[in-house]
């Protein structure tokens, strides 16, 4: 996997250094891989002092129910979760320590989402590309041949975000 991180803000420019690192999983529709990734996330660093994870879309897609499928398989429950974009996690973001949502990292898990990246205030991007499941699947008409694919990508986001260093960027 090819990891290109970015750094778009310097430390300096942040008003406010909250004591939890801020990190955001990036998709086009916020519907599959994304979610899975805060999933994972989530589950591998409960910690919410350390660690605050989300995950948003440049659109919304709705969520895709096999990818919660395949989640649950594994006990990660992500049924909760909804589709959102950055503006509308901007939109319902609180606290009293910011006056707005700025991101530590941002961790585009798709090619389109990387290309087309809107302007996110954030120190750090990164980019994990994960294939799509759904257009991986679109031809494919057994089901567990289809969710097959979902535990492969399920499987291949786990890895990457249970084996990343969130501290390994510096963030102070």
């Amino acid at each position: 996997m090819t990891i290109n991180i970015k750094s778009t803000l310097s430390h300096e420019s942040t008003n406010l250094q909250p004591k939890a690192l801020k990190i955001l999983f990036l998709c086009t529709g916020n519907s599959c891989r994304s979610q899975m990734a805060e999933g994972w996330a989530k589950y591998y660093f409960p910690n919410q002092e350390n660690y605050l994870f989300f995950s948003a879309g440049t659109t919304k897609h709705g969520m895709n129910q096999r990818a919660i499928q395949v989640m649950q398989e594994v006990g990660v429950d992500i049924s909760s979760h909804y589709s959102k974009t950055v503006e509308d996690l901007r939109a319902s973001y609180t606290d009293p320590r910011a006056s707005e949502l700025l991101f530590d990292l941002v961790i585009t898990v798709c090619s389109e989402a990387h290309e087309n990246c809107p302007y996110i205030p954030a120190q750090h991007i990164l980019h994990m590309g994960f294939e799509d499941p759904p257009r991986l699947t679109k031809n494919l008409s057994q089901e567990e041949e289809i969710l097959e694919v979902y535990r492969r990508i399920r499987d291949e986001i786990k890895l990457a975000v249970k084996n990343f260093d969130f501290y390994s960027l510096e963030f102070k």
